[in-house]
């Protein structure tokens, strides 16, 4: 399994959100290059960001693109996009970043 994992849930209809574009970047210098990137699953999931061993210690963004995905529900959201960086510290772990999102908010947390 990746060691950058993702889930995406669509609370105002209670299900996952299927279909979301994600893209994982890893800051180098002043820019963000990105090094993988996926299309959210019948779950709402992404477990194939990165190869397994492939976790370095720095700074990332998982960019969820939920723009397209309000407009294939019928909805228009405010967010066209969020973004979410964090820091990993430890090239052994495994990080799991969810996502729980409404047209009008968005909230995450670090998963397990």
């Amino acid at each position: 399994m990746s060691p950058i994992t993702t889930h995406v849930l669509d609370t105002r209809l209670g299900q996952p959100a299927v279909g979301v574009k994600v893209t994982l970047a890893m800051k180098a210098g002043d820019d963000w290059r990105e090094i993988g990137r996926g299309v959210t699953n019948d779950d709402g999931r992404i477990t194939d960001l990165l190869p397994p061993g492939s976790l370095r210690i720095g700074l990332y963004r998982v960019c969820f693109d939920t723009g397209p995905y309000f407009q294939s529900t019928g909805v228009t959201g405010f967010y066209p996009e969020v973004s979410v960086s964090f820091e990993v510290s430890n090239e052994a772990d495994h990080c799991h970043v969810p996502l729980l999102l409404s047209p009008f908010g968005y909230s995450t947390y670090r998963g397990s």
